[in-house]
């Protein structure tokens, strides 16, 4: 097995994932030619749905914890 050492330089303390270049090109690919079109529609309409909710007041939250959010959303049930 070959060990590699990559300095905290390179990474500045951010986690690192290593996958085949192929891989990596054919996700850049489909982000490319996919995110163009269908990413910002769903962002305006999840942000749009997002602000309704919020002048609805159909939101819970912010929580100090995930534990607290968790107890919160089984009570709510």
């Amino acid at each position: 097995m070959v060990s590699v050492s990559i300095p905290k330089e390179i990474t500045k303390g951010e986690e690192l994932v290593v996958i085949p270049r192929k891989l990596y090109e054919s996700f850049l690919r489909a982000f490319k030619t996919k995110s163009d079109k269908i990413l910002p529609s769903l962002l305006n309409k999840g942000l749009k749905e997002a602000l309704s909710d919020i002048k609805t007041g159909k939101i819970i939250g912010p929580f100090s914890s995930a534990e607290e959010g968790l107890r919160v959303l089984k009570r709510a049930k």
